[in-house]
């Protein structure tokens, strides 16, 4: 059940809010593509031959980079892991990359799943994120990904932006689902340090994002996903039966995952590690053979706090059975006891050996998987 992510740098340009490493250029693209596939190379013993069921191409934009260089590093994967026939490989993308043209050739490849950042399905909330994209390239890109048999996507959206109303947040949400989408991650806007959103903020040029707004506007989503039959699997994520993001509830199920790329993190169970987030010196490194990353070996708090935080996350939730066998009486008695207030006042419910978040505690999941930390 292990998986692979791929961390493609390169963007258009930079969304207002964004934080991940990413570089609104495309320069370097080939020396970048020469060191990924040799990296995967030096790499190809982390997981230590576990079988391969997703594969996730993620950034940045991925779906910037030409179609033979995604078939150039598909075909280094395949050379030096076990890839499972029916695994699970996605690309993230823009709507504005995805012409009829670029669709037909990822079509041909093996990617089967597509993650479009759509955002927004009003060109007004486009323009304040940023985004490089109208509703109508969206609307098309997701149009013609279904003509050519490409019937796994998902889109992303954002709510909580100022000025976003509920009437047109509900208006976003019909136009996803009329979209005829399997998959829908939707954000609360949340505004990172040092983005363009922060310095706006500090400046006075435009308003934070409302709490309240983002509350009532979680809450709106919920009961409109419930209404048309998709699955709340995780907070943020929804999905028509059976199409949850296997990559990503992967990570949420603590399984092992290599990370390739600068920025790239992995992760074996017992430790974590992480690239350089610098291009320049991610590529210098690999040319010489060496992968430029920081590693921290997780002490059983670390593990125990990172499984309850990603287990309260998802419909699977926290199993009891196994805090035991793997942290021990202390953590399990621990977290039973400080689940006790959460679980009277329904913000948590229990059912038999599971700890799931109840309706009303799923906004405020940070906080309550916080409160469980052991500390």
């Amino acid at each position: 059940m292990a998986g692979i992510y791929l961390h493609i740098p390169f963007c258009a340009k930079k969304c207002h809010y964004c934080n991940f490493f990413s570089l609104a250029s495309q320069k370097n693209m080939g020396a970048f593509i020469d060191a990924l596939c040799h990296e995967i190379e030096l790499q190809k013993d982390y997981l230590q031959n576990e079988a391969i069921s997703t594969i996730y191409f993620g950034g940045g934009t991925p779906s910037l980079l030409p179609t033979e260089y995604l078939k150039r590093i598909l075909d280094q994967l395949n050379a030096n892991f076990q890839i499972e026939k029916d695994a699970e490989i996605t690309l993230e993308a823009n709507p504005d990359d995805l012409n009829f043209e670029k669709l037909r050739q990822i079509s041909e490849t093996s990617i089967n799943r597509l993650s479009i950042g759509i955002q927004s399905f009003d060109d007004e909330d486009l323009k304040f994120l940023n985004r490089s994209h109208s509703v109508q390239q969206a609307s098309e890109a997701i149009y013609n990904a279904h003509k050519l048999g490409l019937n796994n996507i998902s889109i992303d959206l954002i709510y909580g932006i100022p000025g976003l109303n509920d009437e047109k947040w509900k208006q976003n949400i019909d136009k996803a689902i009329a979209s005829g989408v399997q998959h829908i991650s939707a954000y609360s806007l949340t505004v990172e340090l040092n983005t363009a959103f922060d310095l706006f903020i500090k400046k006075g040029k435009i308003k934070a994002p409302d709490e309240e707004a983002s509350l009532r506007h979680f809450n709106i989503l919920t009961e409109q996903m419930a209404k048309n039959s998709f699955v709340h699997y995780e907070i943020s994520n929804f999905c028509k039966q059976e199409f949850y993001s296997r990559h990503n509830s992967n990570y949420w199920k603590q399984q092992k995952y290599l990370g390739l790329g600068p920025s790239a993190h992995s992760f074996n169970l017992k430790s974590r590690q992480w690239n350089i987030a610098n291009l320049q010196q991610y590529i210098q490194s690999i040319q010489k053979g060496d992968i430029p990353f920081e590693k921290e070996e997780l002490s059983i708090k670390q593990r125990y706090n990172e499984y309850v935080m990603t287990g309260l996350r998802c419909i699977w939730g926290v199993n009891l059975d196994y805090i035991y066998s793997e942290f021990g009486e202390k953590y399990y008695l621990y977290l039973i006891n400080n689940s006790i207030e959460y679980i009277n006042n329904q913000f948590i419910a229990q059912n038999k050996n599971i700890l799931t978040l109840a309706s009303k505690g799923k906004f405020l999941a940070d906080g309550i998987a916080a409160d469980l930390f052991y500390e």
